[in-house]
C-alpha cells in the first residue's frame, strides 16, 4: 500500500478515513477566528445595526448585494455585510464537513459531531440575525459568547478526523514504536529466527508485541490528567464571558457592577496566566511535545490578551490609576478610536477566543493519549 493510500485508510484504533473531512475542518478553524475578528470589529464599530434587515441585506439576496455598493459604501456597512458572507462561507464549509464525514467516516459518534457543528453554524446565523431584527444589545451579548464556543467545536472537529488522532500517532508522540514500525520489526525477524536456530542456547523468548508495547507504556512517565485541560477552558471562557459583559454593558448598568465586573476580569486573567504557566511545567514533564507545545503558546497567548487588555481599557477609558505615573498618561485624551485603536481592542477580544481554541486541543489531545495508553494498559 502507497503513503497516499495509507493515509486515506481507516483502522479501528482511529486512522482518518479520508482526507477530505480533515481538509473541511482545517478550512473551519482557519476560516472562523477571521470571523471572530471581522465580528469584533463590528462590535468596535458599533455597526451591529448598520444593515437593519436579515437574513438579506437593504433588500437584496445576501450574496446579490452590489459588489461596489458593499466595497465603497460606508466603513459599518462594509464590515456588517463581509461579517455576514464570512459566516456564510463557514456555513458552506460545514455542510461539506458533514457531507464528507457522513460518506467517509466509519465512526458513528464522528458523523454525528459533524451534524453538531453544522447546527451550531446556523444557530449561530440565526442568533445574529436575530440581534439585528429585534435591535437587541443582550443578544449581540450572547452571539458574541457563543461564537467562541463554535470555535472550539471546529478545533475538536479538526482533532477528530486529523492523523494526530491515530493511534500510531499517539504512541509516536509518546516515544513509543507502534504498530507502523512492525513491518520492519517483521521482516527482521527470519533472520533472528535463522541466528536462534543456528545457537540454539543463546537463544531467548521474547515477549509479544501487546506485552511489549504494554511494558513500554507502564515505563512511560504519568500522562496528565484532562482536568489540565478542563481548568483553561473554564477559565479561558470565563474571560470571554466577562469581557462579553464588560464590552456590552447596558446604558442602565450600575458603576458598582461595572467595576467589580472588570476587578473580577483581571482577576481571572492573571489567574489563568498562572495556570498556564503550571500547565505547562506538567505537560513538559510528560516529553509529549503535542501536550507541551499548545501550553507553551497559551502562556504566550495569555500574555499578548493581557497586554492588549490595557490597552483596550486606555483606548475605551484612559489610564487606569495603577498607571497613570507613565510619562503621558496626563496628556492623554480620549478620542473616536482611530484604526489602531479599533484593532487594539478588536485583537484583545480574538486572542480570547484563540486562547479558548488551544486550550481545548489542548484537552482534546490529552483525552487522546490518555484513552490510548490506557487501552494498551488495560486490553
Amino acid at each position: 500500500m502507497s503513503g497516499a493510500e495509507q493515509s486515506d485508510s481507516i483502522s479501528a484504533t482511529g486512522e482518518v478515513a479520508s482526507r477530505w473531512p480533515l481538509w473541511l475542518a482545517r478550512t473551519m478553524v482557519i476560516l472562523v477566528w477571521p470571523l471572530i475578528w471581522v465580528g469584533g470589529l463590528v462590535t468596535t464599530y458599533d455597526a451591529g445595526m448598520s444593515v437593519p434587515d436579515w437574513p438579506g441585506t437593504y433588500g437584496y439576496n445576501l450574496f446579490l448585494y452590489p459588489l461596489s455598493t458593499w466595497l465603497l459604501g460606508p466603513f459599518d456597512l462594509f464590515i456588517e455585510h463581509g461579517h455576514r458572507l464570512l459566516g456564510a462561507l463557514v456555513g458552506f464549509f460545514a455542510i461539506g464537513f458533514l457531507v464528507a464525514a457522513w460518506l467517509t467516516e466509519s465512526r458513528g459518534w464522528v458523523k454525528w459531531l459533524a451534524v453538531a457543528v453544522l447546527l451550531a453554524v446556523i444557530g449561530q446565523g440565526v442568533l445574529g440575525g436575530l440581534r439585528v431584527t429585534m435591535s437587541a444589545r443582550t443578544l449581540a451579548m450572547v452571539h458574541g459568547c457563543t461564537g467562541p464556543l463554535f470555535f472550539a467545536l471546529c478545533v475538536i472537529a479538526a482533532c477528530a478526523v486529523g492523523r494526530r488522532w491515530s493511534r500510531a500517532s499517539v504512541l509516536s508522540a509518546a516515544g513509543i514504536a507502534s504498530e507502523s514500525n512492525e513491518n520492519a520489526s517483521n521482516q527482521s525477524e527470519p533472520n533472528q529466527a535463522k541466528s536462534a536456530e543456528s545457537e540454539p542456547n543463546q537463544a531467548k523468548p521474547a515477549q509479544s508485541k501487546p506485552d511489549q508495547l504494554s511494558s513500554a507504556v507502564s515505563a512511560l512517565p504519568s500522562t496528565p490528567k484532562v482536568a489540565w485541560g478542563l481548568a483553561l477552558i473554564v477559565l479561558a471562557y470565563l474571560q470571554l464571558v466577562l469581557g462579553a459583559i464588560l464590552r456590552h454593558a447596558l446604558p442602565d448598568a450600575s458603576a458598582a457592577g461595572f467595576g467589580h465586573t472588570a476587578m473580577t476580569h483581571v482577576t481571572v486573567a492573571f489567574g489563568l496566566w498562572l495556570l498556564t504557566g503550571l500547565a505547562f511545567w506538567r505537560m513538559q514533564r510528560c516529553g509529549d511535545l503535542t501536550l507541551s507545545r499548545p501550553a507553551a503558546g497559551l502562556i504566550c497567548f495569555v500574555g499578548v490578551q493581557i497586554l492588549l487588555g490595557v490597552g483596550s481599557w486606555i483606548v475605551n477609558y484612559g489610564y487606569p490609576p495603577i498607571l497613570q505615573s507613565l510619562p503621558g498618561s496626563d496628556a492623554y485624551l480620549l478620542q473616536a478610536k482611530n484604526l489602531l485603536d479599533a484593532w487594539v481592542v478588536t485583537g484583545h477580544v480574538a486572542t480570547g477566543s484563540l486562547i479558548l481554541a488551544v486550550s481545548t486541543l489542548l484537552a482534546v489531545r490529552l483525552s487522546r493519549r490518555r484513552w490510548v495508553l490506557r487501552t494498551i494498559s488495560n486490553p
